[in-house]
């Protein structure tokens, strides 16, 4: 058996977008990340910063192994059912992987001794609300199967925090974009749900773009969200290892820029960024889409944790997703007339 290390972090979902970025940092900064991950979703070729174990996040006991084998002192649950629309069509599967997957990592965690787990939480635990700001105090009333599992993980978590001594940091991301700098990692393209990836590639592959939605509440009628860079949010999640959470404790955090940017605003960018002009075309709006995410109470972040973003600029977000499309198809270098 491994001896135990303060430097080693289970990380499920490891492979995926966000986990892989992650891995990436936490080996930069000292850590080995000990990627946790299934494949339903996570790429094989993400998983270059520490060990590998395969298996389901809902298995308990598989789980348990990867923690005995490695002996981390820390875990950060990024491995998660994450598309709204298809939460509406499948709540069940929802409820299952969000909710029962946490359930069985939070057993397998204080079985294990593990003291410290960082969740993967959303904004969309908020709903709809006519907050200009989404602060923590606003009240968490989803509107869709995908933000309410993750707020019922975090409740279950808070839960079981106060009864353990194990620590609880939550991290509400608001819309994670972009890809790493370096051009590395970054999104699968292929069924794409995010937006600036779908833009990325209407614009490279000059197919006509789909808005849902022109009418809602907002300065141009299109949804607002507040675009953070997904190397920043890798950063957040170093900087709650680096300054972690007492034991028995919760603390949650909004993760975003304190800045919204509407569909029509995003494809300006993307237009400004790859120099092609897109086709739009108006649809009616999707279900469970609200009208405008906005993160509020972002200082916490930086007076808690040190933390702030290097790339709070939605340019600077499509650019290195630009980037990584490039990478992807091996394609030649970005358009410069920004």
């Amino acid at each position: 058996m491994a001896t135990s290390s303060d430097k080693t972090v289970l990380v499920t979902g490891g492979a995926g977008y966000i986990g892989s970025q992650c891995c990436k940092l936490l080996a930069a900064n000292g850590y080995t990340p000990v990627c946790y991950d299934d494949f339903s979703n996570g790429r094989r070729d993400f998983v270059r910063f520490g060990p590998l174990v395969e298996g389901d996040v809902r298995d308990a006991e598989r789980l348990r192994s990867a923690i005995d084998e490695y002996r981390p002192a820390a875990a950060m649950h990024f491995a998660a059912k994450i598309e709204v629309e298809e939460s509406v069509r499948e709540p069940l599967l929802y409820y299952d992987v969000n909710v029962g997957g946490t359930i069985a990592l939070a057993k397998a965690c204080r079985e294990g001794g593990i003291r410290h787990l960082i969740f993967s939480s959303t904004a969309a635990v908020y709903g709809e609300t006519t907050d200009h700001q989404v602060g923590l105090t606003t009240p968490a009333k989803p509107i869709n199967p995908y933000g309410q599992s993750k707020l019922t993980a975090e409740q279950i978590l808070g839960d079981y925090a106060a009864s353990t001594d194990v620590g609880v940091t939550i991290f509400r991301y608001f819309n994670a974009s972009g890809a790493d700098p370096d051009g590395e990692l970054g999104i699968k393209f292929r069924h794409a749900t995010h937006l600036v990836p779908r833009l990325v590639m209407a614009a490279e592959e000059k197919k006509p773009f789909f808005i849902f939605g022109t009418d809602y509440p907002t300065p141009d009628g299109t949804c607002i969200r507040d675009y953070i860079h997904v190397w920043d949010l890798a950063s957040a999640h170093v900087a709650a290892l680096d300054k972690p959470v007492n034991h028995g404790h919760t603390r949650t955090y909004n993760v975003g820029i304190g800045r919204g940017y509407s569909v029509r605003e995003v494809i300006e960018s993307v237009e400004r960024v790859t120099g092609t002009k897109l086709e739009i075309i108006e649809k009616p709006r999707r279900a469970g889409d609200a009208a405008s995410l906005i993160a509020g109470d972002t200082e916490k972040t930086r007076t808690d944790l040190d933390w702030s973003p290097l790339y709070p600029k939605i340019d600077d977000i499509v650019r290195d997703g630009f980037g990584w499309y490039r990478v992807v198809n091996r394609k030649c270098s970005i358009a410069t007339s920004i």
